[in-house]
């Protein structure tokens, strides 16, 4: 009796276990697809419908999708493939460089029968994405990039500074005869560093992963990853000087990314939409799966977008260049939209439009002596000091105590939503703003909104 007890207990945690690690649909069909770079990549596709490719990050293999695989199979074809070195796929001695990965994952996408695609990536996956996304921008109808920076785009020199990375530049033979046998140790220094949940991912999830990277070689292909950074950064520096034309999601965990991942975005593209998950950490898809399932999905079914390639060189390329003398601001005051809309400031735009979607960027002149109250902008706005000492601050009132005085040559940001506040001196101030529009302009007491009052402050 106490044998069959124990037995059945066993089963059933057996089962609970496999049922909790993730796992693609069953339907899926599996296929190992050769690269032309020198890879055999395995890959899992189902569903019917408008080809969405899911790319997954480091420390998972791409049965992380499981849960939004399962949601769009419903209604598109999904194609998730397993990176080089990860999980199924081959783990060549090379071509761990994001370039030639997403070369790797044309190969996918072309020997399946298909062409232009969606692309929702995390982490790593991110990375390989975004090369795929700017060498082949025709072929993308819309990215989602979730929780990782992209190497070489600001603030990526930041990043690498911080701590928390340290497993960027950890790789090598003593690395994996350090990690060898206790795979399960060093990933979970990287689940639990990240995660804004302990107990995601849960223990199943966790075994499963780091079975996948205790196979032979495993390792060394997972720190190639890291290793090719130096390289990825050289390419994204090259890729960067085209802004990818399609819409873009840049989704970050509220206890992770957040909004900057959006911020690094805009550096890359000229359509971001930014959303930020409450209360997850990195692992969007085990802390809160519904929640971001739900937000892809959204966005995937849009509005269709007119689809356009950003030109490189010739005829209408948008290259502007202005010295300081060729700037004209108006004779007399014109605030206009993502300004503070004080009478007396001077606006002249200099790209985009403040009114639309798309990227903007206007200079302002501030007269001398004039306060702004606390107010904010809908957009995500970067901004630069470029004549006279700016005074700026943050709150939802004007504090004195809080200004910050910013002389020529000064950066300083306006995130979306975020009251702040400033005022000029003795001096007249140039301030150039870039933003994501369409921008506007909410005071935090309405009755210090001078648009309202008809006259500056």
């Amino acid at each position: 009796m106490i044998r069959r007890f124990l037995a059945i207990t066993l089963f059933t945690l057996a089962t609970i276990s496999s049922r909790a690690q993730p796992s693609l649909p069953s339907s899926f069909q599996a296929k190992t697809i050769h690269s032309p770079e020198g890879a055999d990549i395995f890959v899992r596709s189902g569903g019917s419908g408008p080809v969405v490719v899911l790319i997954h990050g480091y420390a998972e293999n791409s049965d992380s999708w499981a849960p939004l695989a399962a949601d769009l199979m419903k209604d598109h074809t999904v194609v998730v493939p397993d990176l080089r070195g990860i999980g199924r796929s081959s783990k060549p001695a090379g071509g761990y460089d994001k370039k030639t990965q997403a070369k790797d994952i044309r190969a996918v996408v072309t020997s399946l029968g298909y062409d232009k695609t969606s692309v929702v990536a995390h982490d790593i996956g991110n990375m390989v994405a975004y090369a795929y996304a700017a060498t082949y921008p025709d072929k993308v109808e819309r990215l989602v990039v979730m929780d990782a920076p992209i190497p070489g785009i600001d603030p990526w020199s930041e990043i690498l500074q911080n701590p928390g990375v340290w497993h960027f530049n950890f790789h090598g033979p003593d690395a994996e005869r350090l990690v060898a046998g206790r795979e399960r140790i060093y990933l979970d220094r990287i689940w639990n560093d990240f995660t804004g949940d302990p107990g995601k991912p849960d223990e199943a999830t966790r075994n499963f992963f780091a079975a996948t990277y205790a196979q032979p070689g495993g390792m060394r292909a997972g720190f190639a990853q890291f290793a090719a950074f130096s390289q990825d950064a050289r390419d994204n520096k090259v890729f960067e000087q085209t802004k990818l034309p399609m819409p873009v999601m840049a989704l970050g965990g509220e206890k992770s990314f957040g909004p900057l991942q959006a911020v690094i975005m805009r550096h890359l593209a000229i359509n971001v939409q930014e959303e930020v998950v409450a209360g997850s950490g990195h692992w969007l898809m085990e802390e809160r799966p519904a929640y971001t399932v739900a937000l892809i999905r959204k966005f995937l079914d849009g509005p269709p977008v007119a689809h356009t390639v950003a030109s490189r060189t010739g005829g209408d390329s948008g290259e502007k260049r202005f010295t300081p003398s060729e700037y004209r601001f108006p004779q007399l005051g014109n605030p206009g939209t993502g300004s503070s809309g004080i009478a007396g400031i001077e606006t002249v735009v200099l790209k985009g439009n403040p009114e639309e979607a798309g990227v903007y960027t206007i200079m302002l002149r501030v007269p001398a002596h004039t306060r702004i109250a606390a107010h904010s902008h809908r957009d995500d706005r970067v901004a630069s000091v470029i004549s006279g000492t700016w005074h700026i601050g943050y709150g939802d009132k004007f504090d004195e105590a809080k200004l910050k005085a910013l002389p020529p040559g000064s950066f300083y940001t306006e995130p979306p939503s975020r009251n702040h506040f400033a005022e000029t001196r003795d001096e007249a101030v140039v301030v150039q703003i870039t933003g994501f529009g369409p921008s506007s302009t909410e005071y935090v007491d309405a009755t210090q909104d001078p648009r309202k009052q008809g006259k500056s402050k």
